[in-house]
């Protein structure tokens, strides 16, 4: 494999430590774009019909 991706690959991962917590910082990010999906889908009403009923 050649470029930048390869380059990015061959590089340790990045952990943030707290106490006993430890965390890569690419699992982090993974891990908040779910939430922030979640969230998205909790928050965004369902299409609803002239009657106001959902579809």
């Amino acid at each position: 494999m050649t470029g930048w991706i390869a380059d990015f690959m061959n590089h340790p991962a990045t952990y943030l430590k707290s106490g006993w917590f430890q965390i890569s910082v690419t699992n982090l990010v993974v891990i908040l774009l779910m939430l922030a999906i979640f969230a998205l889908a909790v928050l965004i009403p369902f299409p609803k019909d002239k009657d106001g009923h959902h579809k």
